[in-house]
C-alpha cells in the first residue's frame, strides 16, 4: 500500500470572483436546480397532497419510504460508472446520457403522478412516485460524477456553491410554489408544473459538454491483476466474464481507494463521517428548539427559514471563494471549528430566551458556517475520487457523511428531554471534536491539497 503520489502541477492562479464566471461552475446552477426539485415532491410535498386528499396517516406514513432510494444510491452507482446507456452514452458521452436518462425518467414519473388520483388509485400513485425517487437518486449520483469531473479541484467548492443555490430555489419551488398551484387550481396540475421544470436539468444536459478524463495506469494495472487472479478460478466463458465485470464494477472501487491511501483510508473515512455530526444534531432539533423557547412560527419561518436560506448560500458563495483562493486544506479546519462553535451559540439563546437580535445573531452564525461546510466539504470529497469510479466512491463518501448522524439523530430528542435545551447544545458542541483532531492528522498524512486525484490532468 501507498499513499498518493504529491500533485506536482503548477498551482492555480487565484481567480476571485471570476470562478463563477467558468461556463460549468454557471451549468451547476441549472443541474442543481434539477437535483433538488423531485426530493419534496416525493417527500413534504407529496405527504401534503395525500392528506389534502383525507388519505390516511398510515398510508402517508408508509410511502414516506419512497425517500430512501437516495440512502441506498451507492448499491447501483457502480452501474453508472460502467454500463452505457444504450445509443445516448455514444451520442452525449457516459455522464450526460446517465442524467439524461434519469431526468426523463423524472419528468415521466412526475406526469403519472399528476394524472391518478391517489383517493382511486393509491397503488398506482406509490409506483409513479417510487420510479420519480429512483430517477432522482440515479440523476443525484450522475451529477455528482459530473461535478467531480468537469473541473479542477480548485473550483469544486465554487461548484458546489452554485449547485447549491440551484437546489435550495428548486426546494422552494417544489415546496412553496407546488403547494401556491395546488391551493389556486389543483394537485394535478402542481405536478405537471413541476414535471415542466424539469425541463430545466434537461436542456442544461444537452448544452454543457462531457467532461474528459482518463483512466491511470496504475488503475489499469490493478484490474489487470484482479483479472490475473479470476482466470485462475474455475470459471469460464460467460460465468468468467460477468465476474470479472462485477469485481472490476462493484469491488475494484473501494480497493482501489483502500490501495492509494493505505492506513489513512481509514482515517478520511473516520473524518468523513464526523464532520457534519454537531450540524446534523442542530438540524434535527431546530424547529423543535425554536418553539419549546417561545419563538412564533411566523419569526421562525422569517427568521430561521427565509432570511436563515439567505445566509446558507451567502456562505456557499464565500466558500468557493475562499477554496478558489486559499485551497481545501485551511478552510476544512476552519469549518471543524465553526461548526460546533456555532451550537454553542445556541446554548447562549436557550439561556437567553426568545429574542429575535439573538435568533438573527445564532441564525447569521450557523447557517453562514453550514454554507462554507458545504461547500468545502463537497470540494473536499471530490478530491478524494479516482475517475475511473467517480460515481461509485462520490456515493460512498456522500452516504458515509449522513448515515452516522441521521442514525445517532435519532436520539437527540431523548437527550434534549433529559437534560434541557442549553445542556443539550453544550454536548453536540462536543460532538465536533473528533472532526477537529482528525482534519489536523489529515495534513499530516493525507493533505487535502497536495494529494492528486487520479485520471484529472
Amino acid at each position: 500500500m501507498h499513499s498518493p503520489a504529491s500533485d506536482s502541477t503548477t498551482p492555480p492562479k487565484p481567480e476571485g470572483l471570476k470562478v463563477y464566471l467558468q461556463p460549468r461552475v454557471i451549468g451547476m446552477l441549472f443541474l442543481g436546480f434539477s437535483a433538488g426539485l423531485p426530493l419534496l415532491l416525493v417527500g413534504g410535498t407529496f405527504s401534503a397532497w395525500l392528506r389534502d386528499l383525507g388519505v390516511e396517516l398510515a398510508a402517508i406514513g408508509f410511502l414516506s419510504w419512497v425517500g430512501m432510494a437516495h440512502s441506498i444510491k451507492v448499491l447501483w452507482a457502480p452501474l453508472i460508472d460502467r454500463l452505457p446507456v444504450p445509443l445516448l452514452t455514444r451520442l452525449l458521452g457516459r455522464r450526460r446520457s446517465w442524467m439524461l436518462l434519469a431526468q426523463l425518467v423524472i419528468a415521466g414519473g412526475l406526469v403519472g403522478m399528476a394524472v391518478s388520483d391517489p383517493r382511486e388509485h393509491l397503488e398506482l400513485v406509490a409506483v409513479w412516485a417510487v420510479l420519480v425517487a429512483f430517477g432522482s437518486a440515479t440523476q443525484d449520483v450522475a451529477i455528482d460524477a459530473y461535478r467531480v469531473e468537469a473541473e479542477a479541484k480548485h473550483r469544486q467548492a465554487a461548484m458546489a456553491a452554485t449547485y447549491v443555490t440551484g437546489y435550495r430555489v428548486a426546494i422552494l419551488a417544489a415546496g412553496a410554489g407546488a403547494l401556491h398551484i395546488a391551493a389556486l387550481d389543483s394537485w394535478s396540475l402542481a405536478y405537471t408544473g413541476m414535471a415542466l421544470c424539469m425541463l430545466i436539468g434537461v436542456l442544461t444536459t444537452l448544452c454543457i459538454a462531457e467532461p474528459k478524463v482518463h483512466i491511470t495506469q496504475d488503475t489499469l494495472a490493478q484490474e489487470a491483476h484482479l483479472a490475473d487472479f479470476l482466470n485462475q478460478s474455475p470459471h469460464r466463458g460467460w460465468r468468467l466474464s460477468l465476474s470479472t465485470w462485477f469485481f472490476s464494477a462493484f469491488v475494484s472501487p473501494f480497493t482501489e481507494f483502500f490501495s492509494r491511501y493505505g492506513k489513512a483510508a481509514l482515517m478520511i473515512l473516520l473524518f468523513v463521517a464526523t464532520f457534519r455530526i454537531s450540524d446534523i444534531f442542530m438540524g434535527t432539533m431546530a424547529n423543535p428548539f425554536y418553539l419549546d423557547i417561545g419563538f412564533s412560527k411566523e419569526q421562525i419561518a422569517n427568521i430561521a427559514a427565509a432570511f436563515g436560506l439567505a445566509m446558507t448560500l451567502t456562505g456557499a458563495a464565500f466558500g468557493g471563494l475562499l477554496v478558489a483562493r486559499f485551497g481545501i486544506a485551511p478552510i476544512l479546519i476552519l469549518t471543524a471549528f465553526m461548526a460546533p462553535a456555532t451550537n454553542l451559540i445556541f446554548a447562549w439563546l436557550a439561556h437567553v430566551g426568545p429574542q429575535p437580535d439573538g435568533l438573527v445573531l445564532a441564525i447569521i452564525a450557523d447557517n453562514i458556517t453550514g454554507g462554507l461546510a458545504i461547500s468545502v466539504f463537497i470540494a473536499y470529497l471530490s478530491s478524494l475520487t479516482n475517475t475511473a469510479y467517480t460515481a461509485t466512491q462520490y456515493a460512498l463518501f456522500s452516504s458515509v457523511m449522513t448515515l452516522p448522524g441521521q442514525f445517532a439523530a435519532g436520539f437527540t430528542g431523548v437527550l434534549a428531554q433529559s437534560v434541557g435545551w442549553t445542556e443539550f447544545f453544550m454536548l453536540t458542541a462536543l460532538t465536533g471534536l473528533p472532526a477537529i483532531v482528525l482534519a489536523f492528522m489529515l495534513l499530516k498524512f493525507a493533505h487535502p491539497d497536495r494529494m492528486k486525484r487520479p485520471g484529472i490532468d
